[in-house]
């Protein structure tokens, strides 16, 4: 993927010397153990065993050390025996990095004829997690717990969840968003407090003239701008008329020109993402379509019409999901079939989805535009796969974000012949009714970022960590209860965000 940081997780085990300083090698072979053991289970991240910690010293300094390391994206606390909680004061209280507090302990099942005092003492997570977590909560820290066993499969997959979780925010931290012109005038769910959203997120939102890019557009030698375009068939089935000889071949080069500019545009300024409008595309011959598609399929985060924060939100989807099947777009939900028991969503954009999603080789084609007021533009046109999935909408409320997410199952249905865009149909979870009206009480843009890779346990985490109020849609989900958890949540996060001021 491109622009992903080298990232690693440090396993940082409490312990204390009233047992005799001759448990800490004991200890730390069991720390390096459980570590070795998650690094080759493929988790997400590279699990490395700190040296334990026996005095608020021991805990400072490692607390301090994770928040000064560029590669250390999360902390798993574990306390092998009782670890008093006034010794990590300290180091949590300034703590940054995103933790996870493992509560488990190294042998699964206990040795009932041999159990004696010493064994008692060295395997005391019962309680020493206990002690843990009351400072954790004391502290008010966000973070995930997981219990049972650290060889366990179901263990190792919340790890995994919250560690993707840590990446996607290891990423925005200090990333880029570049927006090509301004918001779509008038709209107000696609604009935002830029200077809150850097506080609360570690990104910024850079802005250039659309003139800039055309400008680096320029810049690009015809020769690579041709063997972009032949590259192109061996990805796409062309359209005739987009062929070497086709009479709109001139606009597939100049949609290869875009792409090339683009991409150079973003890797000179170490760009996460991007975003641009309909609505200012001076100096450029077509809305770019096929450019923010296939620079999706790369990593970048997009949205259209100036959308910055939904262009940040589809890169740390992409991020999540690094290393599963891909498929994750930017997404709107365009127009409904409200057929009474089969109500589905029909998303798409005007050209912008990517092709991460396909079901099938797609197709490249060239469609006039009603908007924009420039050249027929090109596009990747297909049918999106099937299965489970969800949308993500981050929201500024204003002082505040929340992400809303709906569970949703991408459907079957007929062709569509006549609708020259990407496209794909998806059922919300609980239903129809309550879930798009549960989206329209919490806020929820018509933009999102659409993802058949992340799950709802993962952008949980990634709202912990993030210290953003999340609403699931989802299975289960009662719309009166959920109107009241959204009035409850607005006292609780103006609460919140006066102790962390």
């Amino acid at each position: 993927m491109i622009g992903l940081k080298p990232m690693k997780v440090w396993l940082v085990v409490g312990t204390q010397p009233l047992y005799g300083p001759e448990i800490f090698a004991e200890v730390q072979s069991h720390s390096d153990e459980i570590a070795a053991t998650l690094t080759a289970a493929g988790l997400a991240a590279e699990v490395v065993s700190r040296p334990i910690c026996t005095s608020a010293e021991d805990a400072a300094a490692t607390c301090a050390a994770a928040d000064a390391d560029p590669e250390c994206g999360g902390v798993i606390l574990w306390m092998h025996t009782f670890s008093p909680s006034k010794m990590w004061i300290r180091g949590l209280s300034r703590l940054r990095t995103p933790m996870l507090h493992l509560h488990t302990q190294f042998h699964r099942a206990l040795p009932w004829d041999a159990i004696d005092m010493d064994y008692m003492n060295l395997h005391q997570s019962a309680h020493g997690d206990r002690e843990a977590g009351f400072l954790h909560t004391r502290l008010r820290m966000g973070r995930k717990v997981v219990s049972g066993h650290w060889s366990d499969a179901g263990v190792q997959a919340r790890i995994d969840a919250w560690m993707r979780a840590a990446r996607a925010w290891h990423d925005w931290q200090g990333g880029v968003v570049v927006r090509f012109g301004d918001n779509m005038r008038q709209v107000g769910v696609t604009d935002g407090d830029r200077v809150g959203a850097e506080i609360a997120f570690g990104f910024t939102i850079d802005t250039y003239g659309v003139g800039d890019l055309a400008a680096r557009m320029a810049e690009v030698p015809d020769r690579d701008v041709d063997a972009l375009a032949e590259a192109y068939s061996e990805s796409y089935d062309l359209a005739p008329a987009l062929r070497p000889g086709g009479d709109r071949r001139d606009a597939l080069l100049d949609a290869a020109r875009q792409e090339l500019g683009m991409s150079a545009f973003l890797r000179d300024r170490g760009a996460m993402a991007l975003s641009h409008t309909f609505e200012d595309l001076h100096g450029l011959n077509q809305l770019p379509g096929l450019a923010p598609q296939r620079l999706m399929a790369e990593g970048y985060g997009f949205a259209g019409e100036g959308d910055w924060r939904t262009a940040a939100l589809v890169r740390a989807l992409k991020v999540m999901g690094h290393g599963l099947t891909g498929a994750t777009s930017f997404m709107e939900d365009y127009t409904y079939d409200l057929t009474e028991g089969q109500e589905a969503v029909l998303g798409a954009h005007m050209l912008e989805v990517c092709p991460s999603i396909a079901r099938d080789r797609p197709r490249m084609e060239v469609h006039p535009l009603g908007i924009g007021g420039k050249s027929d533009p090109v596009r990747l046109v297909f049918d999106a796969r099937r299965g489970a999935a969800l949308n993500a909408s981050l929201v500024d409320l204003g002082g505040r974000f929340r992400l809303v997410v709906n569970e949703v199952e991408a459907i079957d249905h007929p062709d569509l012949p006549n609708l020259p865009v990407a496209r794909t149909v998806w059922r919300c979870a609980p239903d129809f009714a309550t879930a798009t009206a549960a989206w329209i009480h919490a806020g929820g843009a018509h933009h999102t970022a659409f993802s058949h890779d992340v799950t709802t346990e993962m952008l949980d985490d990634f709202a912990t960590i993030a210290g953003i109020e999340m609403c699931r849609i989802g299975a289960g989900t009662e719309l009166d209860r959920f109107r009241q958890d959204l009035r409850v949540n607005e006292v609780y996060w103006h609460i919140a965000k006066g102790y962390a001021s």
